[in-house]
């Protein structure tokens, strides 16, 4: 059985053979002027016109004089006609190789769309025969070279296509919304505006580490603080944490803010921004996962999270029964760091709920000392104005009315601080800097972050999976 060498050496045969005959198997300039999908879609209009298409060869197939070789870009698939020298030629192509065709549209006899063509140009030539789609399904190999996946599989190009469709229409909603896209570091002295492990870096430079951004909360607010009032940012964002079907170290995220505006306007914008992103992405609001279904195209309820909680496991969130909650974490297998504090504790319990949930709703009024970026609820000074979208069992965004009293802000930061110093590496740092930007005063505002979960959850795919390139271990 011939192996990868064998086929590997004979490739690398054909490529000395066109150089020796003053062939250029790498040219640098495409003649490409047609699209195959044009002609497909519109053949009347292409019939006995000239074009020039190119595109990966799919199949070979010669009978002396003649030779039938189909190529394939992204828009489809066409045959190409060859005949006497040009069939001959087919003798020193592969499968796998870029070809250019330039010649006339028309039908063979067996009535097929074809480019007749005088003589074929090659583009590239490869030196490694791809592997049919039933000969590479390992998902480890998919996903280290998924090249060669999105190359065999189109309907994995297909999904990246979308996912580009899904960012596209965020910032086409934003961007109607009268928000400004501007982009920040994502290297910084100081990181917060969330609960995650950094990434940490040095720079040569300055002679000082750095922490890859785990949000873009506290730069985007400091353009608030400026006297921007609509601005937003989408980018990569670094969390120094496992991985599993719902989570990436580092993922594409986006957070926006605006001024004069609360947790109330934040709930109608980003209900809307949600279900245009999905209509504009898939062209519906019906989604199944893990055997959930849900129809986003609603009035979505509000409903507290003292309340699901009380109802849920009759644990009371003001006031919790640490060793009840524990108890129920360990008959729910849940695993958990016993010296956690109340506020972890509670939201592994929420996790519970949350993962049987299929939504939508919106989860509201968490508990000040889980939010310590957001507003205290006017009439309940023990809640925040904190909003999530919990839609098949995830909690995919999460906004708020923002904190803008410097004070309240400091003495957060410094609880946050003393549980890091503690041995919390999740905890947030105290930001002096972010503080003094306050100081000098931020007009009420309502922000808002989801990550590519979204995009994930409702195309049905793991994190992996809906990433073109998700982090492996190296291998040689």
């Amino acid at each position: 059985m011939a192996t990868l060498k064998d086929f590997r050496d004979e490739r690398i045969r054909k490529l000395n053979e066109l150089r020796t005959e003053g062939i250029d198997p790498y040219p640098a300039h495409s003649n490409r002027n047609t699209k195959i999908g044009d002609i497909l879609k519109s053949y009347d209009k292409y019939a006995d016109k000239d074009v020039c298409v190119a595109g990966r060869i799919a199949s070979i197939r010669s009978f002396g004089k003649l030779a039938f070789v189909v190529i394939a870009d992204d828009s489809g698939s066409i045959q190409i006609f060859l005949k006497d020298d040009a069939a001959k030629f087919t003798k020193k192509l592969d499968t796998g190789d870029f070809l250019e065709a330039a010649g006339k549209v028309g039908r063979t006899k067996t009535d097929e769309i074809s480019v007749f063509c005088d003589m074929p140009r090659i583009l590239t030539k490869a030196l490694r025969p791809l592997p049919g789609r039933d000969g590479f399904t390992n998902k480890e190999e998919r996903l280290r070279r998924r090249y060669v996946d999105m190359a065999v599989n189109p309907e994995v190009r297909e999904r990246f296509v979308r996912r580009a469709k899904f960012w596209t229409a965020t910032r086409e909603f934003l961007n109607n919304h009268g928000f400004v896209e501007i982009n920040i570091p994502v290297l910084e002295v100081t990181t917060g505006g969330a609960d995650a492990n950094p990434f940490v870096t040095h720079m040569d430079a300055l002679d000082q580490d750095f922490y890859l951004r785990i949000s873009q909360e506290l730069p985007l607010k400091r353009l608030i603080g400026g006297g921007f009032e609509r601005v937003y940012d989408i980018g990569p964002r670094f969390r120094n944490e496992g991985m599993d079907d719902e989570h990436l170290p580092e993922h594409i995220a986006m957070e926006s803010y605006a001024a004069y505006q609360d947790y109330n306007d934040g709930m109608k914008l980003y209900e809307e921004m949600i279900k245009y992103v999905c209509k504009e992405t898939w062209g519906t609001l019906q989604f199944e996962r893990d055997g959930m279904k849900v129809d986003l195209d609603c009035e979505w309820p509000r409903i507290s999270y003292a309340d699901i909680l009380k109802e849920k496991f009759d644990v009371d969130v003001f006031n919790p029964d640490l060793e009840k909650v524990k108890g129920i974490l360990r008959e729910h297998k849940v695993k958990f760091d016993e010296a956690a504090g109340a506020g972890r504790l509670l939201d592994y319990l929420w996790k519970i709920i949350r993962k049987d949930s299929a939504g939508p709703f919106w989860l509201i009024h968490e508990p000040v000392e889980l939010s310590p970026l957001a507003k205290k609820h006017a009439a309940d000074p023990r809640v925040t104005e904190r909003f999530h979208p919990v839609i098949l069992g995830s909690e995919l965004g999460n906004g708020y009315s923002e904190l803008n009293d410097p004070l309240d802000q400091l003495g957060r930061f410094e609880e946050q601080q003393a549980l890091r110093d503690a041995g919390d590496n999740e905890a947030q740092m105290l930001d002096r800097d972010f503080v003094e930007m306050l100081e000098y005063g931020m007009p009420p505002t309502c922000g808002w972050g989801n990550s590519e979960r979204n995009f994930w959850f409702f195309e049905g795919v793991s994190a992996r999976e809906g990433v073109p390139f998700p982090p492996m271990r190296r291998d040689e």
